[in-house]
C-alpha cells in the first residue's frame, strides 16, 4: 500500500493528483520552483519541497533534486503527472532504484514507446495498423530520399523522438524533400538531442482519436473508450470529447481491441494512452496506429466523466499492487464530455502566451461542469510554463447537450489581468463544422482564423472585484492578506 506520494509536478495536475491521493488516505508531497512558491498545489499538499530556481531544468526536471525531495520527506511513491518527466525513462528508472514506486508504466515500456521508429516495429509485430513509411536502417540523406519514393508523395519527415509537431515536415513532392529533411534534423537534434527521422504517408484529412488503456500487474488489460483530439492547432490539442462522432460500435471495438494489443506488445502497466491516426468515417474507416503516451493525459477528465473511473486513483491502486476491479465487459460510455483547454494567451495576436498576474479569477460553477485548475485570484503566469490556466469539462446526455452546457459555462469563466482564448474556445464549439462533428486535424489551421472574436470587455461588476482584490487581497476580514497585485506584473509578456 502507498502511504505518501510525491507529486513531480505542478499546476492543476499537480492539484488533481493530491485531490486523488487524499481520497484514498494517502499523504501527499508537493515540490516547487521559486515562480512556485505560493502556487496552490504547494498549499494542496501536507509536505513541500523547494526544488529551486524558476528554470525547468533546475527545478521540475531535476532527478536529483526530486530523488532527494522524496527521500528526506519519507515518500515511497512518485506520481510524474503529465510534462516534465513523465515519460522520461531515465527518472523511471532512477525512481526504482532508489527504492520508490514510480506511478507510472515501467522504464522499459517507456522507452520502447519513446521511440517512435521503435514504436512502429513493435506495433508491426503485434498486428496493430501502422501508416505506411519506412525508417531506413541509413540515416543519409540518399536513403531517406529513396525511403521517400518507396512511400509515396505527400508525406511526412518525422523525428523518432518528436512531438507536438516538432520535427516534423510535410511533404508535397521530391522538390522539397531535401529542405525538409534538414529542417527536421536540426529541430529534433535542438529539441530532442536525437536526430534521427523515418519517413510516412501522409494520411488526408484524418480525424485523431486515442484509447485510454489500463493494466495492472496481474496480466490485466482493458481500455476505456476513445477520445476525439481533432480539434487541435499546430498539432496542440484545443478540445477533445468521448465519444468520438466519428465511431460507429464496431469501429470503436476494432480500435480498442487494438489498443490493448499495443499495450500487451510492450508489457505495459498503469495508464496510457495510444493514439490513432483515423481516415474516413463509419465501419469502413481504417485507423493507424501514432504513438503512446506512457502517461496520464491532459484530457483524461473527459474518459472519467463518461466511464465514472476515476484514473487518478486507478493509478495509485495500480501502483500499489492492486488488481483492476473491472473486467472489459463492465465499462460503459455514459453520455457525451467535452473538455476545452483554457490558455493565457492573445488568439488576436496569433495566439501569442501571456505571462504577468491574473487579477481575478472566477471558474464558472453549474451543475454538469468541472473544472480543473492551479490558479487563482492573484496568480502569477511564468514565462517559463506552459500557459495553460485551467480545463473545463462539460459533461451532458448528449453532445448537443454538451455542446451548450460548455459554451454557457466558458462565457461565465471570468479571467482578468491577461488576455485568453475563453472567446475562441466558444467561437469554435459554436461553429457549424464542430456543431455537426465535421471536423479534421487541419481544421483551426484552415480556418480557425475567422472563429477569433474580440475578447469582451469586463462588466462594471468585475472591474469592482478587481477594485476589491487590489484593496484586500481577496481575504476574508479574520484571515491573512493574499499578496496585493504589484501593476507592473500585470503587463503582457513575451515568451522565449
Amino acid at each position: 500500500m502507498i502511504t505518501r506520494v510525491l507529486v513531480a509536478n505542478r499546476g492543476e495536475i499537480a492539484v488533481r493528483i493530491m485531490r486523488a491521493c487524499d481520497e484514498l488516505g494517502i499523504d501527499t508531497v508537493a515540490v516547487y520552483s521559486d515562480a512556485d512558491a505560493h502556487a496552490p498545489h504547494v498549499r494542496a499538499a501536507r509536505h513541500a519541497v523547494r526544488l529551486g530556481p524558476a528554470s525547468p531544468s533546475e527545478s521540475y526536471l531535476a532527478i536529483g533534486a526530486l530523488i532527494d525531495a522524496a527521500r528526506t520527506t519519507g515518500a515511497d511513491a512518485v506520481h510524474p503527472g503529465y510534462g516534465f518527466l513523465a515519460e522520461n525513462a531515465g527518472f523511471a528508472a532512477a525512481c526504482q532504484d532508489a527504492g520508490l514506486v514510480f506511478v507510472g508504466p515501467p522504464a522499459e515500456a517507456i522507452a520502447a514507446m519513446g521511440s517512435k521508429i521503435a514504436a512502429r516495429r513493435a506495433m508491426q509485430q503485434a498486428g496493430v495498423p501502422v501508416v505506411p513509411g519506412e525508417t531506413p536502417a541509413d540515416q543519409s540523406d540518399a536513403s531517406l530520399v529513396a525511403a521517400a519514393g518507396r512511400a509515396g508523395y505527400p508525406l511526412l519527415v518525422k523525428a523518432s523522438a518528436g512531438g507536438g509537431g516538432k520535427g516534423m515536415r510535410i511533404v508535397r513532392g521530391e522538390g522539397e524533400l531535401a529542405v525538409a529533411i534538414a529542417g527536421a534534423r536540426h529541430e529534433a537534434r535542438a529539441a530532442f538531442g536525437d536526430d534521427t527521422l523515418y519517413v510516412e504517408r501522409l494520411v488526408p484529412h484524418p480525424r485523431h482519436v486515442e484509447i485510454q488503456v489500463l493494466s495492472d500487474h496481474h496480466g490485466h488489460v482493458v481500455h476505456l473508450f476513445e477520445r476525439d483530439c481533432s480539434t487541435q492547432r499546430r498539432h496542440q490539442k484545443v478540445i477533445e470529447e468521448s465519444p468520438s462522432p466519428a465511431l460507429t460500435p464496431g469501429l470503436r471495438a476494432r480500435m480498442g481491441e487494438a489498443a490493448v494489443a499495443a499495450a500487451r506488445a510492450v508489457g505495459y502497466r498503469n495508464a496510457g494512452t495510444v493514439e490513432f491516426l483515423l481516415e474516413g468515417a463509419g465501419d469502413e474507416a481504417r485507423f493507424y496506429f501514432l504513438e503512446m503516451n506512457t502517461r496520464l493525459q491532459v484530457e483524461h477528465p473527459v474518459t472519467e466523466a463518461v466511464t465514472g473511473v476515476d484514473l487518478v486513483q486507478a493509478q495509485l491502486r495500480v501502483a500499489g499492487g492492486f488488481p483492476l476491479p473491472w473486467r472489459q465487459d463492465d465499462l460503459q460510455q455514459r453520455g457525451h464530455a467535452i473538455e476545452c483547454r483554457v490558455y493565457a494567451e492573445d488568439p488576436a495576436s496569433g495566439f501569442l502566451p501571456q505571462a504577468g498576474r491574473i487579477l481575478l479569477y472566477r471558474a464558472p460553477q453549474r451543475p454538469g461542469i468541472r473544472v480543473d485548475a492551479g490558479v487563482e485570484s492573484g496568480s502569477d503566469v511564468s514565462v517559463h510554463y506552459d500557459p495553460m490556466i485551467a480545463k473545463l469539462i462539460a459533461h451532458a446526455e448528449t453532445r448537443d447537450a454538451a455542446i451548450a452546457r460548455a459554451i454557457a459555462a466558458l462565457s461565465e469563466f471570468d479571467v482578468l489581468g491577461l488576455a485568453t482564448n475563453i472567446s475562441f474556445l466558444i467561437g469554435v464549439l459554436d461553429s457549424r463544422p464542430f456543431r455537426h462533428g465535421a471536423i479534421d486535424t487541419a481544421f483551426l489551421d484552415g480556418e480557425g482564423a475567422a472563429l477569433i472574436a474580440p475578447a469582451p470587455l469586463p462588466s462594471a461588476a468585475l472591474a469592482a472585484a478587481v477594485v476589491h482584490e487590489e484593496r484586500t487581497g481577496g481575504a476574508p476580514a479574520d484571515g491573512p492578506k493574499r499578496r496585493t497585485p504589484d501593476p507592473w506584473g500585470t503587463l503582457q509578456g513575451w515568451r522565449g
